[in-house]
């Protein structure tokens, strides 16, 4: 008797945007806490800072199967410089597209806004991730949060 095939897990059905009212900005935060207070330990706490409360900060969540399990924020800098950070996917989206679609997602807005550049603090395991969606080193590795982080950069297009 020959034993079933098993079709393997399907990936989470992936999609993202910038947040649209208080219930999403509420699970913006709360996939950050799970990711860096939770997961990491990297803040006590809470992970949410000034740059949160700033009017141009934008916050986007991401869905997997229509449930919030992503998100990133983003904001001008100076002299048409933007900086994405605090990209968190909860452990069971990790395997699809959400993290890339995130990532994505605040390159093209921070483009279509006029920006020139983006930079981040990448941590050190996920550098390859960031460089297959096409971002550069950008520096010498640093302690950032207390942990290594290497900087990195991309260029951004106004046709986002």
């Amino acid at each position: 008797m020959s034993s079933p095939v098993v079709a393997p897990p399907r990936p989470a059905a992936a999609s993202c945007r910038l947040c649209r009212g208080a219930d999403e900005r509420a699970a913006h935060f709360a996939v950050r806490r799970a990711v860096f207070v939770v997961e990491q330990a990297m803040f006590a706490g809470d992970d949410r800072d000034e740059r949160d409360c700033d009017a141009a900060t934008l916050h986007a969540i991401g869905f997997a199967d229509g449930v919030a399990a992503g998100a990133v924020r983003l904001y001008p800098l100076d002299r048409g410089e933007w900086k994405g950070d605090r990209l968190a996917v909860l452990p069971p989206a990790r395997r699809g597209a959400l993290g890339a679609r995130l990532v994505r997602l605040a390159v093209a807005t921070a483009g279509a806004r006029g920006g020139a550049r983006m930079v981040a603090m990448i941590q050190l395991p996920n550098v390859a991730f960031f460089e297959s969606l096409g971002w550069s080193a950008d520096g010498a590795v640093v302690s950032f949060h207390g942990r290594p982080h290497r900087p990195m950069a991309i260029g951004l297009s106004s046709r986002a």
